[in-house]
């Protein structure tokens, strides 16, 4: 966590402390701090859920800008990538698979493909979370116009390494295929 995330999150809990006692303040010490250890719980997991949907998103954008090492970096040390171009383990080989089938030319402006994510569901436990991701991709058809290419979901086994949500195992199921 980056330290101005960290003095954020601490003035957050503070405000929120503060709340807590004064609401509670016919309380007994226990019984406040209790309320604050819940609360505090409360906290973390909405900033681990914001943190894993910003990680999901930023999966999409490298994709879409073809910023495969990126992309790659966005997995735990022994995270794995499975989908229809093959499954890698590790961010070198993810990296080496997406150059080898897509080919890595980071394009800033976006390489004109877009992936849709929506319908996420997290499931935060600890250190370790879950989440399924529903993604639709869209490249442009001959016309220019926007064009669905697959349909399909991510499900994920993520986990905080060195204080960073990483994917653990990402696969990328197909729902609905290219229409010929």
């Amino acid at each position: 966590m980056s330290a101005a995330r960290g003095r954020a999150r601490a003035a957050r809990l503070a405000a929120a402390a503060l709340a807590v006692c004064a609401i509670s303040a016919d309380a007994d010490e226990t019984e406040t701090q209790s309320a604050l250890d819940a609360l505090a719980a409360r906290v973390q997991v909405l900033e681990d859920r914001e943190a894993i949907r910003a990680l999901i998103l930023a999966y999409g954008e490298a994709h879409d800008h073809r910023d495969y090492r990126t992309l790659a970096n966005l997995f735990a040390t022994n995270g794995e990538w499975i989908g229809g171009l093959g499954s890698a383990r590790g961010p070198d080989a993810i990296f080496e698979l997406m150059d080898a089938t897509i080919g890595h030319a980071p394009r800033p402006e976006g390489s004109g493909t877009f992936h849709l994510m929506t319908n996420e569901q997290i499931e935060i436990d600890g250190d370790r979370a879950s989440a399924t991701t529903r993604w639709i991709y869209v490249t442009p058809g001959e016309d220019g116009a926007p064009r669905l290419v697959f349909i399909g979901h991510y499900d994920d086994e993520l986990v905080r390494e060195r204080g960073e949500w990483k994917f653990l195992r990402r696969s990328a199921p197909v729902d609905i295929p290219a229409i010929p």
